[in-house]
């Protein structure tokens, strides 16, 4: 029996290290993951405590995982690491089951499995982690008790200070579909390798007071207009389709009169985006910067934009500034989540191509970039119009609409 201490504890060690680190990558994944949860059962005031959550229990899978390897305070982390791979087992059961979420963000965007995976994963690890609970006594320290307080001490500084850096300076390793080097265009387009979801049209009739249900092939023999009274149809799901989503779904920029531009930005041969899920970071944070780069990009012709989920606020936010007349654009806010993972984020696209993107914090990187670029031609931007504005005087404006 205490043979095979040695090896499950190795495995279910580096198996919480790893998840841990793939997630303190990226502290707003998990946050996120977890305000689906609380969507799907109703408990919203909980949002707001979602990233400290996020990092807390990142910070303790490292820390546990550690722990356990070296065979630090192992009474302790053996009733946490229990108790915690019971939580997570229910978790990744109830996703299992009712198939919501899609999968539970176990391992992070880095490394995305199936709900089914996640959760035998998490079975077989209740059944390690009870087993060395059983034999927890028989757990020693490798090292010392001070050079293990110390190995531990540096363990917990870094698993707190990784997940700092990325949320201060964007992921070290990214892992989204807006990622350096995609394009986003492309990632907007279906798989090539989709299958597409097989569906049956179903009608739902009403006759002598009962509700009839039946399929587009399966019309009652004595099926006529007078007798049944449609309620409703609906498209019925009789197989699953695989890969049927595109990478990067509702990226749709609109402007003041809601026509959708995202195309038209995309073309432009290079363009820089800011984008601002809100202003609760003060704009005085970074004005300075923003300002520099705006008059950089203006000499080279390269349009600038920013996109919001509130383009009232921003509208407000940047009057006064230097960069008061950005054309600003409006997009869906889980969209803008998945896309800048600070806020605000910066990016520089080559044609619809990611070149590179920055935390707000770092912005004085991109004024180097854009110094290195020759003067482009002036954009050739479309005066698109709404169907209300058909009869009312031309706008001269090169905004986008």
């Amino acid at each position: 029996m205490k043979i095979a201490v040695t090896p499950a504890r190795i495995i279910v060690g580096i198996l919480f290290i790893f998840s841990g680190l793939v997630k303190a990558n990226d502290p707003h994944g998990l946050s996120y993951k977890m305000q689906e949860y609380f969507e799907i059962w109703g408990i919203h005031q909980f949002n707001s405590w979602t990233l400290l959550l996020s990092v807390l229990m990142n910070a303790f899978e490292i820390i546990a995982g550690f722990a356990l390897l070296l065979g630090w305070r192992i009474r302790l982390f053996s009733w946490l690491l229990l108790l915690m791979i019971v939580f997570f087992t229910f978790l990744t059961g109830y996703t299992y089951i009712t198939g919501k979420p899609v999968n539970c963000g176990c391992f992070g965007d880095c490394l995305p499995i199936s709900s089914k995976t996640s959760f035998l994963k998490d079975v077989a690890l209740t059944v390690l982690i009870g087993f060395l609970f059983y034999n927890r006594n028989k757990i020693k320290p490798v090292f010392p008790a001070k050079s293990t307080t110390l190995a531990m001490l540096a363990v917990t500084v870094f698993s707190f200070g990784f997940q700092w850096y990325s949320l201060t300076y964007l992921p070290l390793v990214d892992c989204l579909p807006f990622k350096k080097g995609n394009n986003i265009t492309e990632k907007m387009k279906m798989p090539a390798d989709a299958v597409p979801d097989s569906t049956v049209i179903t009608f739902v009739y009403e006759k002598g007071g009962k509700q009839i249900e039946f399929t587009a092939d399966k019309f009652p023999a004595d099926f006529n207009a007078t007798d049944y009274k449609l309620v409703r149809r609906y498209d019925r799901i009789v197989k699953k389709g695989k890969n049927n989503e595109p990478p990067i779904k509702g990226f749709i920029l609109t402007g003041p009169t809601n026509l959708d531009s995202t195309g038209v930005v995309l073309a432009q041969p290079y363009t820089v985006i800011l984008f601002c899920e809100d202003f609760t970071v003060p704009v005085s944070k970074w004005k300075k910067d923003f300002e520099e780069i705006y008059r950089q990009a203006s000499k080279k012709n390269i349009p600038v934009y920013m996109v919001t989920a509130k383009p009232d606020d921003a509208v407000s936010n940047v009057a006064g500034t230097a960069f008061a007349g950005v054309q600003i654009f409006k997009c869906d806010f889980k969209t803008i989540l998945t896309a800048a993972r600070t806020n605000p984020c910066l990016y520089l696209l080559k044609a619809g191509t990611v070149i590179d993107k920055w935390s707000y914090r770092r912005m004085k990187n991109v004024t180097a970039h854009l110094k290195e670029l020759g003067v482009q031609e002036p954009p050739q931007l479309p005066q698109l119009v709404s169907p209300d504005s058909i009869n009312q005087q031309p706008s001269t404006s090169n905004q986008l609409p």
